[in-house]
């Protein structure tokens, strides 16, 4: 990788269907910076099992994941791709980490108070350690910058200040990452209740179109999808249901705000959220076709997941022999 260059980490757990949302409001950023930065995308499987796992889906769905990077042009001699599981450093570093995080840090965190209660059956220690983990994945590759949305500002300040804690007792180790803010990707809302966010873990499938939904699947979603009563199309904070189709539409088809506007104002409900659908089955087509091809050729994705894990671990490598050296552990006998 190149040393001018600034790095990114970023990655995305195999829990869940990639949805538009994801694709919109993330990887296809994500594409965009492969040229500009060093960056790794990793697939979080470790995070991923927080919440009890289908072994055999949680391999599928990893393969998915990866397969999906690809499709929507992710390079990976451009980028480092590869399985968090595979690169045992993040393990290792974690629990290190660990050492250096407090108790009173982690009782902060948000998101584990909001998913021990959606599984208050299951409220496991590597639920509420999982920020250290991702400090350990960040910090691992003495990353620059990290794309982060609203919900995940509080595990980057909580790495901030483990890697400041850390250089401040052993001299300088981490570098201290930053949020990279680049261009927002489009906030995409579910489909029936557009006042929040479309989520790959929503139980209700009509709320969400996933990367991989079949056209007829799509047009049927957008069908349903939730309007109003005055049957105006137009951007408003009174009118959440059309807001949310409009914005889809301009992010897949590129036209502006104004310009989608113009283009739907004597247009019905129905014309309209049937011309939203179909600009997302024709945006969508080439990905779907590209993860088919690649889906057939089983050994150029096995070359992608031995490659990436292998620079990735080189890189780990380098950071965590620093860190076993600092905190006093023995060196290895080579």
């Amino acid at each position: 990788m190149a040393e001018d260059k600034k790095r990114i980490f970023s990655g995305m757990q195999p829990s869940g269907l990639i949805t538009l949302g994801n694709y919109l409001g993330a990887l296809n950023n994500w594409t965009k910076l492969q040229d500009d930065y060093d960056c790794l995308y990793c697939i979080v499987d470790m995070h991923a099992i927080t919440v009890r796992q289908d072994p055999a889906k949680l391999r599928k769905q990893a393969r998915d994941l990866l397969t999906q990077y690809l499709a929507v042009g992710l390079d990976p001699e451009k980028n480092i791709i590869y399985y968090q599981s595979h690169v045992p450093q993040h393990a290792e570093l974690g629990w290190i980490l660990n050492c250096y995080t407090y108790m009173g840090e982690l009782n902060r965190m948000t998101q584990f108070k909001d998913k021990s209660a959606k599984h208050a059956d299951n409220i496991n220690a590597g639920l509420y350690t999982y920020p250290v983990l991702m400090a350990a994945d960040i910090l691992l590759y003495q990353t620059d910058l990290v794309p982060v949305g609203e919900d995940q500002r509080q595990h980057l300040e909580i790495t901030r200040d483990i890697a400041a804690r850390f250089n401040g007792v052993y001299s300088d180790t981490f570098k201290i990452p930053e949020a990279y803010i680049g261009k927002v990707g489009a906030r995409i809302m579910a489909l029936q209740e557009p006042t929040k966010k479309m989520s790959k873990s929503d139980e209700n499938k009509n709320n969400t179109i996933a990367l991989m939904d079949e056209p007829a699947v799509i047009l049927n979603k957008f069908k349903r999808a939730m309007t109003d009563s005055d049957n105006q199309v137009r951007f408003g904070e009174d009118k959440p249901g059309i807001s949310n189709l409009l914005g889809i539409y301009c992010a897949v088809t590129g036209v502006s705000p104004a310009e989608a506007e113009r283009e739907f104002a004597n247009t019905g409900y129905g014309n309209f959220k049937m011309a939203v659908g179909e600009a997302v089955v024709a945006k969508l087509e080439p990905i779907q076709q590209r993860v088919k091809e690649l889906e057939a050729n089983k050994d150029y994705l096995d070359s992608v997941i031995k490659n990436g894990a292998e620079k990735a671990g080189r890189i780990a490598e380098k950071t965590l022999s620093k860190v076993q050296k600092k905190v006093g552990f023995p060196s290895k006998i080579r």
